[in-house]
């Protein structure tokens, strides 16, 4: 298990380190920059401000000093736009309210995806399963950036139970959760049922049946484990789009995240903020995936064989 945690740190690392370059490179290369304003600077107020930034110095030189500072300090840089914040301020203030939008998204995304997911499989072919499935079809169709504008109208504006904007309190907290967990629990809806059906016709399953256990006692101890493997799978990188995609949401309910500061940002043509948050979400991803590896090797003991 050592060797393969090893090699697999190493590919992140790897992966990272490609994703970086690729990204500095792309960025350095767009139309544009930071300090083209609809009235031109004097050229040399330009250059010192070049020159702060390191600017003036050749692309290759400019990426060397960008890497051995992410390297050596963990440092991303300065912002462009705001003189006297770094990437890394945006970042630290930023993350904590995307983690708590992502945490409980993901616990609204579990909780109903497994509900659905359990009572389709378990009452297969009868109206259980047809509405379950349905309404995770139904989930997965509705994009994010149409269900927040229907949830805020409804839920915000016409029966004023929630409010419709902010991050204060757990009353806030509800719609952007809900709205950005939906599309996640249709689809652990639909893994859920799918490798649950396809677990109950194992050797295994029917071993444990033979054996005179409740058929609850099967379900808990024997075709979760296996059914859920799918849905471990997803979990990883969902946990990841999670955070990264509540940029959307965070626009819409004016949530003071992460997401905010990229779209913001990619407007502004800040490169280093935008540079930054896109080498931190590609670092979370890699990380979710690494964690799903580890929890694979808990979960199924045939893993560990291999």
């Amino acid at each position: 298990m050592l060797v393969f945690l090893v090699q697999r740190l190493f590919g992140v690392v790897a992966t990272i380190w490609v994703i970086t370059t690729c990204a500095f490179f792309l960025m350095r290369l767009a139309p544009g920059g930071p300090f083209d304003l609809e009235r031109s600077l004097p050229p040399d107020i330009l250059r010192n401000i070049e020159r702060k930034y390191h600017l003036d110095e050749p692309l290759i030189a400019q990426y060397i000093r960008y890497v051995t500072d992410i390297v050596v300090r963990g440092d991303l840089g300065p912002s462009y736009k705001y003189s006297d914040r770094s990437v890394n301020d945006f970042i630290r203030d930023g993350l904590p309210v995307t983690l708590q939008l992502g945490f409980f998204a993901l616990c609204v995304a579990v909780a109903i995806g497994l509900t659905m997911g359990l009572t389709a499989s378990l009452c297969h072919n009868t109206r259980w399963d047809y509405a379950a499935m349905g309404a995770a079809i139904l989930g997965v169709s509705i994009p994010d950036f149409v269900l927040g504008p229907l949830c805020q109208l409804f839920f915000g504006l016409k029966m004023r139970w929630l409010p419709v904007a902010g991050w204060e309190g757990f009353s806030s907290y509800l719609l952007p959760s809900i709205t950005l967990g939906s599309m996640y629990a249709a689809s652990i809806a639909r893994l859920t049922r799918g490798g649950m059906l396809e677990v109950m016709h194992q050797d295994y399953i029917r071993t444990a049946r033979a054996k005179g256990l409740t058929e609850r006692l099967v379900v808990l101890r024997h075709m979760i484990r296996g059914g859920l493997l799918p849905v471990v799978t997803y979990l990883g990188p969902a946990t990841a789009f999670l955070l990264s995609g509540s940029m959307v949401i965070e626009k819409i309910f004016n949530i003071p995240g992460l997401g905010r500061h990229f779209v913001q940002s990619a407007l502004n043509r800040d490169y280093t903020v935008c540079l930054g948050m896109v080498i931190f979400y590609s670092a979370l991803i890699l990380v979710c995936n690494l964690l799903v590896d580890l929890a694979y090797l808990v979960i199924d003991p045939r893993m560990r064989k291999q």
